[in-house]
C-alpha cells in the first residue's frame, strides 16, 4: 500500500500524536457549546490555516460531522493547490494519507468515479507538500474515525468541472468538505468588510467568488453550484480572522465555517 506521508505536521498542527489529539479535543469541546444545526447536513466549508489561527473555526463544522458518525462513510475533500499548479484536478498517487493519528484510506470507488471525469489526474507532486487537504485529515480521523477520503486538489479549472465530480460521487453516506480560507493580508477591519461580503455571497448561493476573496474559490463556487442543483440551504456557522486568534491585526487572513443542508430538513 502506498501512503502519502504527512507534510505539514509540526508546522500547521502538532506533530506529536498526544499533543494533536489534545488540541483537537479542546477545539471540538469549545465548538460543541455552539453547535446546533445538524439535520440534513450534506456539505461544509472549512478553513485550512494553521490550527492556532483557524482550527477553532474549522471545529464549528467538524462538530456537526461528529454527530453523523453512524451515517458518513466517505468524505470528499476539495482544496486549492498552493505549491504545484495544475490545469486540472489532482488525486494523490497513494492508497492512503498519513497524519500523526494514523493513516486514512482513500475511497477506492470514489477514486474510480473521479478519474472517469474530465480533467482529473493522479499527481504525487501536486499533493506532496499541499496543506489544504492534509490539515482536514486529523479532524476527520477524530470525528469520523471509520471514514475514507477522496482528496481532490483543484487547480486552474472552472468550478463546474469540480461540481461535476461532486455530483458523480455524492450519496447519502458521503460528506463534502470544501477547504478554503477567505481574504489574505488586509488590515483587520478591511478584511472584516471583505469577508462579510464574501460570506453574504455564499449565503445567497452566488457562485462568483474569486481568488482574491477566497483561496479555495473554485471549490466554494463548485459547492454553491451543487447546492443550487440539489436544493441545499447554506448556514453560517462562524467566522473570524487571524487577528482574532493568534495573529497581527495589521495583516490578517479570514476564515469561515459554513454548512449546507437539505432545505426539506429545515
Amino acid at each position: 500500500m502506498k501512503v502519502r506521508p504527512a507534510a505539514v505536521a509540526g508546522m500547521f498542527y502538532p506533530g506529536e500524536q498526544g499533543a494533536l489529539r489534545a488540541m483537537i479535543d479542546q477545539m471540538l469541546g469549545s465548538a460543541r457549546a455552539q453547535a446546533s444545526m445538524t439535520a440534513g447536513l450534506e456539505a461544509v466549508i472549512v478553513p485550512h490555516a494553521g490550527y492556532i489561527y483557524s482550527g477553532s473555526t474549522a471545529a464549528l463544522s467538524y462538530v456537526l460531522l461528529e454527530q453523523l458518525v453512524d451515517k458518513i462513510k466517505h468524505v470528499v475533500i476539495v482544496g486549492p493547490t498552493h505549491r504545484v499548479g495544475i490545469r486540472g484536478i489532482a488525486l494523490p498517487d497513494a492508497d492512503a494519507m498519513a497524519t500523526p493519528l494514523g493513516e486514512v484510506p482513500l475511497w477506492a470507488e470514489g477514486v474510480r468515479l473521479a478519474l472517469a471525469q474530465p480533467l482529473v489526474v493522479t499527481s504525487e507532486a501536486v499533493h506532496a507538500e499541499e496543506h489544504s487537504i492534509e490539515v482536514q485529515l486529523p479532524f476527520i480521523q477524530t470525528v469520523l474515525p471509520d471514514a475514507d477520503v477522496l482528496p481532490l486538489a483543484a487547480g486552474w479549472v472552472e468550478p463546474q468541472a469540480v461540481t461535476t465530480i461532486l455530483q458523480a460521487v455524492w450519496s447519502p453516506d458521503t460528506m463534502i468538505v470544501i477547504s478554503s480560507d477567505l481574504s489574505h493580508y488586509h488590515p483587520y477591519h478591511e478584511a472584516q468588510a471583505i469577508d462579510q461580503a464574501t460570506v453574504a455571497q455564499i449565503l445567497a448561493l452566488d457562485p462568483a467568488i474569486n481568488h482574491d476573496q477566497a483561496c479555495g474559490a473554485t471549490g466554494v463556487d463548485a459547492v454553491i453550484l451543487a447546492a443550487q442543483d440539489r436544493g441545499l440551504a447554506p448556514h453560517l456557522l462562524g467566522m473570524c480572522n487571524s487577528g482574532d486568534t493568534a495573529g497581527d491585526k495589521s495583516r490578517v487572513v479570514g476564515y469561515a465555517a459554513v454548512g449546507f443542508t437539505a432545505e426539506s430538513s429545515m
